[in-house]
């Protein structure tokens, strides 16, 4: 024991140090050292990307480079049941979150426990500039509908979202998001009208099959559909008409009433039903080291 008294005051090789302990004790000497092994950050990690909206909660899972699974719940329903129901299975590292339903925190806080969490908001790194008086007042999926807009068919691009309501998020030439515009969406518009009204049926939106009505439906339906691609298209234009000689603007869409509106609607370049849930993949790549 005095001999290894010496070496820990003197010696510099804990290897001989280990050997002489091990001998002293009876045990064998030969020892090896191994290093210890650093545990390093998945080459190809996954997200869950999470677009909480008023209607429906669109969740998915993501590589950095595409979506493979797409699935919803309807926002209401959210929970951590619903969601250990709807996507318990699924591995990820990450999870990128835009909600415009505050109330949903508790539930996604628990089911999400220890990972590793992105809320969307102006101070992550979006890959677009933002020039508006108070950036933390743009709602989320909105900031992830002009990252994605951005990548996917440059700039100046305006996001046309059908949703409860329909809004206009515009992207400047700089590469910037500027501000837009917020409308009541058309179900909420077809919705109010059965409702404040004593004969005015509930209508299935689809394709009117003339401007002029033969029937109650027909001309409500003529009424939403046509007068609903009028304002998107007046809207439009006066978005062009402010950005001026800068630069023609690319229109894209997404939601759930795109594919309609959009189908006369030349105005409207692409569709893209994932828009959003594409750009809460992109910031994750943008800010997975955070």
């Amino acid at each position: 024991m005095e001999a290894i008294g010496r070496l820990i005051s003197f010696g510099k090789d804990p290897k001989l140090l280990l050997i002489i302990v091990r001998f002293s004790f009876g045990l064998n000497p030969e020892v090896t050292l191994r290093p210890v092994k650093k545990t390093a950050a998945p080459k190809n990690p996954r997200y869950l990307l999470v677009d909480v909206s008023n209607s429906y909660t669109k969740l998915a899972l993501a590589s950095p480079a595409k979506l493979l699974r797409v699935t919803k719940i309807a926002t209401p329903k959210l929970g951590a049941k619903s969601l250990e129901k709807a996507i318990g299975s699924w591995k990820f590292e990450t999870a990128v979150i835009s909600s415009v339903v505050p109330k949903t925190a508790k539930a996604l806080r628990k089911f999400l426990k220890r990972k590793n969490v992105l809320h969307v908001g102006p101070k992550l790194n979006l890959g677009v500039g933002i020039d508006y008086p108070k950036p933390a007042s743009i709602g989320a999926d909105r900031l992830a509908n002009a990252a994605s807009a951005l990548e996917l068919v440059g700039a100046p691009a305006v996001v046309v979202d059908f949703g409860t309501a329909v809004t206009f998020d515009i992207i400047s030439p700089a590469k910037k998001y500027v501000g837009g515009v917020i409308a009541p969406g058309l179900q909420v518009m077809t919705e109010y009208l059965y409702q404040r009204t004593a004969l005015l049926p509930r209508i299935d939106l689809s394709e009117p099959v003339a401007a002029v009505g033969k029937s109650t439906r027909d001309a409500m339906m003529a009424g939403a559909v046509f007068g609903y691609r009028g304002l998107v298209r007046q809207i439009l234009q006066e978005i062009q008409r402010e950005i001026g000689n800068s630069g023609k603007i690319k229109v894209v869409a997404t939601g759930g009433y795109a594919e309609l509106i959009a189908a006369k609607l030349p105005e409207i370049k692409k569709v893209y039903p994932h828009l959003t849930l594409e750009g809460l993949r992109i910031i994750g790549n943008l800010n997975a080291s955070k």
